[in-house]
């Protein structure tokens, strides 16, 4: 997953004195799910409209697979599969009779249009109401009918706009599971456009995190908070104390304190509430479960601290002008 599939060096698009793209710079690897992030106006949409070659930028360079998409927009939509929030089908046609059109607008003969397009109904799911008129379908099954159609291509790079709005919880979780499927079983490149945090967390390797038209923030969500919350404490343990199990002097938990300083990659350690929080450059819980444990103190928890990707996101909106970018 080394090589780059996608390719944006200092693109910008401005629609009078309205910088809707300022400057970006990404780079996206084969075979990888990449969230793109940010709110509504944030520039998602006229980035992935520069991708596809039809929005023109006013400055930088674009490239998807190997491709300028401004110069050669058809032959990058040939190899570029979309699916938006909301996909356009006839809808008095069936599923299948609305994919064999598609196949057929890509010059597949009948015979392999037939195949291919069998095959993706089993796919995605959708085999048993491969007959129904797509007017009936529920929500869920058009996307799942949408992100076969974008298939019958046989895309290197899948784009998803929102693609989960609307979608009950159960088909949301199969929907962005049949995604990773496609990434790592078939090595296609997903990029993922949505404000729904948990859902890009659950699925994407790496995200970028776009306001105001700026990418803020690129990389994992471990390495992100990392950067963020932790420059110094990378690892924040959480243990809870039985209180009960203190002696009236305090000796056990100077005895705590005394033997995690002798451990050098704690950083700090603080103890309220019958909460012991220490603060280091390694994963040290079986260390500090054991110091505690021997100076007699009861142990009734102990946690790793993990910062999701809505206080990532919050963090970097809030600051509004911090870049960091992890390799």
């Amino acid at each position: 997953m080394d090589k780059s599939i996608i390719e944006l060096k200092g693109l910008t698009k401005r629609y009078g004195n309205f910088t809707a793209v300022d400057s970006l710079d990404l780079s996206i690897r084969k075979g990888e799910i990449f969230g793109l992030l940010g709110p509504n106006g944030a520039g998602k949409s006229t980035t992935i409209l520069m991708m596809l070659g039809l929005s023109e930028p006013t400055s930088g360079a674009v490239h998807v697979c190997g491709i300028d998409a401004t110069v050669n927009p058809i032959e990058v939509k040939r190899q570029v599969g979309y699916l938006p929030d909301d996909v356009g089908f006839y809808e008095h046609l069936s599923g299948r009779e609305n994919l064999l059109y598609t196949a057929r607008l890509n010059r597949l003969s009948l015979h392999e249009a037939s195949a291919r397009v069998d095959r993706l109904l089993q796919r995605v799911g959708l085999q048993q109401a491969a007959g129904k008129k797509v007017g009936k379908y529920s929500r869920g099954m058009r996307q799942r009918l949408g992100l076969a159609d974008v298939l019958v291509k046989n895309p290197q790079v899948i784009i998803l706009d929102e693609p989960t709005l609307g979608i009950d919880p159960i088909g949301v979780r199969e929907f962005l599971e049949l995604i990773v499927a496609l990434s790592r079983e078939e090595q296609i490149t997903v990029l993922l456009s949505s404000h729904h945090l948990h859902q890009v967390q659950q699925v994407c390797d790496r995200v970028g995190i776009f306001v105001a038209g700026k990418l803020l923030a690129e990389g994992n969500v471990r390495e992100l908070s990392r950067t963020l919350f932790s420059a110094n404490e990378p690892y924040i343990i959480e243990v809870g104390i039985d209180t009960e199990t203190l002696d009236g002097e305090g000796a056990q938990l100077a005895a705590v304190r005394s033997a995690l300083a002798e451990l050098s990659q704690v950083v700090s350690a603080t103890i309220h509430g019958g909460i012991l929080r220490v603060g280091s450059e390694a994963d040290l819980r079986t260390e500090v479960a054991r110091i505690v444990v021997d100076s007699g103190v009861g142990l009734t928890s102990l946690t790793m601290k993990e910062y999701g990707l809505d206080d990532i996101y919050t963090q970097y909106f809030e600051g509004g002008e911090t870049y960091g970018k992890i390799a």
